[in-house]
C-alpha cells in the first residue's frame, strides 16, 4: 500500500454548522502529497501484525521479502503465542513474482509455514481492499489533520 504524506479531508471532516443565510465556506483546493513511502503489512482479525515500510528507491524483491518474513515471523511470536506454539498461524499473499520465488516458497517450506492459496486473478479475494486499507487510512487520515500538541508543565 501506498501512503502519502498529506491525504485530503473526507467529505465528514469537511462538514460544519452554518447559520441561516451566512456565506458558504470557501475551501482550498489540494492536490495529493508527492512525498509516499510503499509500507508492507501483515494482519489478521485481530489487527495488524507487523507493518514495515520500505526504504526509499528499494524494491520489494524476493530478497526483501524474506528479510520481512523474518521479522513477520518474530512478530506472530510476540503478537500471536497461541498460534505460534500451536503452529496454526497460515500466510495468505498474493502471486506477484517476490512472494512465489523459488526462494520464499524454500523459505517457508523450511519454517513449516502454511500458504493458503491465491486465485491467479480475483480482486473479490483482497481482504486488504475492503478490510485493512479503509481502516488504516481512516486513522492516517485523523493523524495528519488533527497533529498531536505536546505541552510541557511550567
Amino acid at each position: 500500500m501506498w501512503v502519502y504524506g498529506y491525504y485530503v479531508e473526507t467529505k465528514i471532516q469537511l462538514l460544519q454548522w452554518m447559520g441561516k443565510g451566512s456565506p458558504h465556506p470557501k475551501k482550498a483546493w489540494l492536490s495529493q502529497s508527492k512525498i509516499k513511502v510503499l509500507m508492507v503489512v501483515f494482519f489478521d482479525w485481530k489487527g495488524i501484525v507487523h507493518h514495515e515500510f520500505v526504504p526509499n528507491g528499494q524494491m520489494v524483491n524476493k530478497k526483501l521479502y524474506q528479510k520481512v518474513l523474518v521479522r513477520l515471523r518474530d512478530a506472530v511470536c510476540r503478537k500471536r503465542p497461541e498460534l505460534w506454539e500451536k503452529q496454526t498461524w497460515m500466510l495468505h499473499h498474493n502471486n506477484v513474482p517476490a512472494h512465489t520465488s523459488l526462494l520464499i516458497c524454500s523459505y517457508l517450506a523450511k519454517h513449516l509455514t502454511s500458504v493458503v492459496p491465491h486465485p491467479p486473478y480475483s480482486p473479490d479475494l483482497a481482504p486488504a481492499d475492503f478490510f485493512l486499507f479503509p481502516k488504516l487510512k481512516t486513522t492516517l487520515k485523523d493523524a495528519v489533520s488533527k497533529p498531536e500538541r505536546r505541552f510541557r508543565k511550567m
